[in-house]
């Protein structure tokens, strides 16, 4: 039997989000008692929560997030355990590990700062030489469990978005998938004409007989 993994943020009302970004909205507009119905409404930005940052977020690309081919947001798993490392470097392992056209995820551990000063401002960053090795690998999505690969001027962002590759923010949970060498990561975007959009990621570990 599979076993699933939510590596999704909850989305609540007043969540955390980028400093800068709207706030978010979450409340009940109609109840049951009154209107025989229960009706939420969701006043957000597409980079609250989890969520997939698609090339046109800060490139020039006119594709909208739902344009992309949906292969882009399904594949094998590979998880890569960088806690502790303020930049994020290439290192030999890493060459037997990822595998070509994955889905790599990074696991910080800074998921544990969520929605704190310090989860957005203090943050590890991504160095280049890793992002040319998996650019070499030709990923289809990077996710990482912290609110950016980078900080501004945001050229990692761009090297990622330049190449096609998307990239999946504000993970949790993948301190489970760590050890884990047979998964796959599901994250599906909205079919919103949009730059961005929230998703609900999982990780499906395989139970091989």
């Amino acid at each position: 039997m599979e076993k699933l993994i939510d590596l999704s943020q909850i989305i609540d009302d007043n969540m955390p989000v980028y400093p800068g970004d709207i706030r978010t909205n979450l409340f009940q507009v109609k109840y049951s008692s009154v209107n025989g119905y229960n009706d939420h409404r969701l006043d957000t930005g597409m980079h609250a929560g989890t969520h997939i940052d698609s090339p046109m977020h800060i490139t020039d690309s006119k594709e909208y997030i739902y344009e992309a081919p949906l292969e882009s947001f399904i594949a094998k798993g590979c998880i890569l355990d960088v806690r502790n490392q303020p930049v994020i470097e290439m290192k030999a392992e890493y060459k037997k590990l990822v595998k070509d056209y994955s889905i790599v995820l990074l696991y910080t551990g800074y998921d544990k700062f969520y929605g704190t000063a310090r989860y957005y401002l203090e943050h590890p960053v991504v160095d280049l030489s890793l992002c040319k090795f998996l650019l070499s690998k030709n990923i289809k999505m990077l996710g990482i469990d912290m609110p950016s690969p980078d900080r501004y001027p945001f050229e990692i962002n761009k090297f990622f978005f330049e190449n096609r590759i998307f990239i999946l923010e504000n993970l949790t949970n993948l301190e489970k998938l760590v050890g884990v060498t047979d998964f796959e990561v599901i994250a599906l975007p909205m079919r919103i004409k949009a730059d961005s959009s929230m998703t609900r990621a999982i990780a499906r570990i395989s139970s091989k007989p």
